[in-house]
């Protein structure tokens, strides 16, 4: 007797979500049909799809679609956890930005998601010694979307980079589990020190807009650094820093921020 065939997209809530919103955005606009289809409904899991949207947004007269997506399967069979990783990702929009109204939404829209996606396979790629590889994954990235992400920084999962215009990460740089940043924020060096030279953040960090972390300091979890301030020392957990240079102002104010996602100052440091 023949075996029943399961279903993965059963198996899969995330997947099972992301088809059903992709199906409705269909039946609402018809003229979105041949995109929702390429980038979505044509796959049978989540894993497909985001190799099918890396291959489409990064593919050049150098490099072409064909030749990426066999990479980034490559890469997601090998490593689990880069899926793992852009599901929280993807939870991690989806709660935390208040424009993030269906799962569907960062997977065709959102640069910020599809940039750190992107990542994860240039990363993985460092891992395994491919470089240059890695190297065309970066600048890429960095042409299509605005994000220059370097392919040996360590990212954790649960990651929302909200607008997402002009981050920069280097290469030495480490970003815990749940943190959030906003556009044009800089994970930097001091100099032209080659070894160890790039911020340290914690888990459940709130970088905001325009802020620079600059040098091998670490920014402790939990921890909310000001839109438009400049780090250069480091941030003890559960505080919030703000300024030019950037100096302790008060407390965090809550036990995620970067969930939260609050990013007005104590009332004591406020004019």
């Amino acid at each position: 007797m023949a075996k029943t065939q399961t279903n993965v997209t059963e198996l899969d809530p995330v997947w099972r979500q992301i088809t059903r919103e992709a199906e409705e955005a269909v039946q609402e606009e018809p003229l979105m049909g041949g995109l929702v289809h390429a980038c979505v409904l044509h796959h049978r899991s989540i894993e497909r799809a985001l190799s099918y949207r890396f291959a489409a947004k990064l593919s050049s007269n150098e490099m072409s679609m064909v030749i990426l997506r066999e990479i980034a399967d490559e890469a997601y069979a090998a490593a689990p956890e880069i899926s793992e990783a852009a599901r929280a990702d993807l939870m991690a929009i989806y709660e935390r930005d208040p424009a993030c109204h269906r799962l569907l939404q960062p997977i065709l829209y959102f640069k910020g998601f599809q940039a750190v996606q992107a990542y994860r396979i240039g990363h993985w790629l460092w891992q395994q010694g491919r470089t240059d590889l890695a190297y065309f994954i970066q600048m890429r990235t960095s042409e299509i979307f605005g994000i220059d992400i370097h392919p040996a920084a360590t990212i954790g999962k649960g990651i929302m980079i909200d607008h997402a215009h002009s981050i920069v990460i280097g290469e030495t740089a480490v970003v815990g589990d749940n943190v959030s940043m906003l556009h044009s924020v800089t994970l930097g060096g001091t100099g032209k020190e080659e070894e160890d030279r790039h911020p340290k953040i914690g888990d459940g960090v709130l970088i905001g807009a325009g802020a620079k972390v600059l040098g091998n300091i670490k920014v402790g979890h939990c921890s909310r650094v000001a839109a438009g301030s400049v780090v250069l020392q480091e941030v003890p957990p559960c505080t919030t820093v703000a300024g030019v240079p950037a100096k302790v102002v008060g407390e965090a104010g809550c036990d995620q921020p970067s969930v939260s996602m609050v990013q007005e100052l104590p009332e004591s440091d406020q004019g």
